[in-house]
């Protein structure tokens, strides 16, 4: 038995030499069990045995039928109590401020850490362009379809149709289909609310839900938000139940920025009290495919009897974002969806539709996910690890489900739009936290995208920004005139 023991440790030892220098890096998948029982000629049990002691030391993760990868140095963000009186209801003001920070990232030669798009190499460009051609040889006619009338591509529907198999069988007739996800949450919104009525909201939450509630003359609720689990059901329930919203708005499946998951029992939960104080739920499902979980998470419509859930998702995030192709299954209010966007916009790009079908009909689109998902999950490790080497000490960030962008808390005097202003003439780009707030939360955060491949160029723009931050943390401590100075 001791010699059984001595040889696993041994291997754990070895193993664990090899992440400390960095020959396996944060989020790198390890040998598999059988390799490395060829490999050092042992028994497989005591393979998983050292994998298992390496799990404990918090050194690997087991992913379901993927393996063991190797875990990120999180300094995980704290868990968020319940306790304590909501924030009251607020007009936001965020546009001008959001105007004036992606113009600024907008130059092209600024390391890229900002908007939350995928890179080129990581979408199936290709397989899309010969897809284009063939629909185009197949049905001419789609390319000069034009209607003022809000009409769906059948095959479209059929695609998203089936794929909702997964978890629930829906109505195709719910189905509308629109020019992007953020189009379908802001015709989703006028259906459900008004000018002045209250929307509960993440905290953080994604800034473009801010922007059309803004844009409606809508306020925010910000419900207090688990980095893990997501909003708190418990303070939505008390917001519910003193009749302060009239609608909510929330990303249930790999949040952004956060990239939590909400728990099953919590999206249960949420559809009942929707259900019992008659209340819609816009959600924001646009990252559901990417979570990294063995199995997709189900959205909170699944749990839906009502027709008060309003999903919305595009395929822009896995396929390609330059078809403008988005969708809602509107529930009860898809009448008022589907009139909204006919006197909005009119139809959508019909020949889009046809393409997106083509695309997902075969194996092609879930071969897509399943190469985004392993990429994105370790580009968000070696992120996660390089922020943790060259932030400050007290510096958390998340560990997101899904997605591909990361949450990083600073020090309390760290100000994130003092910090992007000089980020910007060091040359990189990334989100400051206040625009992921109604009430002017998170000034000490800011989201950074990890979908790129990871270079030496974006490995010193990590390293800059954390002198950056230590620079700032430095000079709010210096004393001035006996006083500490803030940022």
């Amino acid at each position: 038995m001791s010699s059984t023991l001595n040889l696993y440790e041994q291997l754990a030892n070895e193993l664990a030499g090899l992440i400390a220098g960095r020959v396996f890096a944060p989020g790198d998948r390890l040998p598999s069990i059988r390799h490395l029982a060829r490999q050092k000629r042992l028994s497989v049990s005591t393979v998983m045995q050292a994998l298992r002691l390496l799990e404990d030391r918090g050194l690997v993760e087991a992913r379901p039928q993927a393996g063991y990868y190797v875990r990120h140095r999180a300094r995980a963000l704290a868990a968020v109590a319940d306790a304590g009186p909501l924030r009251e209801p607020a007009y936001i003001g965020i546009n001008n401020l959001l105007m004036r920070v992606l113009k600024a990232n907008e130059e092209s030669a600024l390391v890229q850490l900002g908007s939350a798009w995928p890179p080129d190499e990581l979408l199936p460009i290709k397989r899309v362009q010969k897809t284009v051609a063939a629909v185009a040889r197949r049905a001419p006619l789609l390319l000069s379809r034009v209607s003022c009338y809000q009409t769906n591509e059948p095959d479209f529907v059929r695609q998203i149709t089936r794929r909702a198999l997964d978890w629930s069988r829906i109505d195709p007739a719910e189905i509308v289909v629109t020019g992007s996800c953020s189009e379908a949450m802001s015709l989703c919104l006028r259906a459900v609310a008004k000018p002045g009525d209250t929307i509960a909201i993440e905290s953080a939450t994604y800034f473009v839900l801010l922007q059309l509630i803004e844009s409606l003359g809508m306020k925010a609720l910000e419900i207090p938000t688990d980095p893990k689990t997501g909003p708190s059901i418990d303070a939505l329930e008390l917001a519910m139940q003193a009749g302060l919203v009239q609608a909510c708005m929330l990303v249930p499946n790999a949040s952004n920025p956060l990239g939590c998951i909400m728990p099953e029992e919590n999206k249960k939960r949420l559809a009942g009290l929707l259900a019992r104080h008659a209340i819609p739920l816009i959600e924001d499902d646009i990252y559901g495919d990417l979570c990294f979980t063995a199995q997709r998470p189900w959205p909170v419509k699944a749990y839906d009897t009502g027709g008060n859930v309003l999903l919305c998702s595009s395929f822009s995030k896995a396929v390609t974002p330059a078809a403008r192709v988005g969708y809602v299954l509107a529930g009860r209010y898809a009448q008022e969806v589907a009139v909204l966007k006919m006197v909005s916009s009119g139809a959508t790009s019909h020949f889009f539709q046809a393409v997106l079908a083509d695309f997902l009909t075969g194996s092609s689109y879930d071969i897509q996910v399943r190469k985004m998902r392993r990429a994105l999950a370790q580009r968000i490790a070696r992120m996660a690890d390089a922020v943790c080497a060259a932030f400050p000490e007290e510096c958390s960030v998340s560990a997101p489900q899904g997605g591909f962008v990361l949450w990083v808390q600073m020090p309390a005097q760290v100000d994130a739009l003092a910090l992007h202003q000089r980020a910007i003439a060091e040359g990189i780009a990334f989100m400051p936290g206040q625009l992921f707030s109604a009430s002017g939360k998170h000034v000490n955060c800011l989201r950074l995208n990890c979908a790129n491949p990871w270079t030496a160029e974006i490995e010193r723009a990590i390293a800059r920004l954390g002198r950056l931050v230590h620079e700032q943390v430095a000079l709010c401590a210096a004393p001035a005139g006996g006083l500490l100075r803030r940022a």
